[in-house]
């Protein structure tokens, strides 16, 4: 694994635990937002290892991590979808205002658990094929 590719697990690591640390005291908003950055950072991660690429914007690693992963048998197929899915944790936790900007203490944890199986994939993937 370069290590480039191993910096941004390393990121992904640490916004995973800080997501874990912000749902214990009920920061869900942040919880939410980290949960979303841990899998965006794995996606960076896989992506770099592909193509020796950076992509740029959200949209371009929701975009380009769909593209690779459709053709790696050992990716959940439901880990593109959760990574543009959880994008709107951040931007409801970043962006909205009134009542509906507040990101459930539930729909965190489960973007947290699911950031947890997306990372320890991205991980496994990365390391059997080096």
């Amino acid at each position: 694994m370069t290590p480039e590719a191993e910096r941004y697990l390393e990121k992904a690591q640490q916004c995973l635990s800080n997501a874990r640390a912000e749902l214990a005291i009920s920061l869900s908003n942040d919880a939410g937002r980290n949960a979303y950055l841990a899998a965006f950072h794995a996606a960076q991660a896989f992506i770099f290892e592909r193509t020796g690429n950076v992509a740029k914007t959200h949209r371009g690693v929701h975009s380009e991590f769909a593209r690779l992963a459709k053709d790696e048998p050992n990716i959940d197929k439901s880990f593109p979808v959760f990574l543009t899915q959880a994008y709107n944790l951040k931007a409801v936790a970043d962006y909205e205002t009134g009542p509906g900007s507040f990101v459930p203490p539930e729909r965190a944890a489960t973007a947290i658990e699911t950031a947890g199986r997306f990372i320890e994939c991205i991980t496994r993937v990365l390391t059997s094929s080096a």
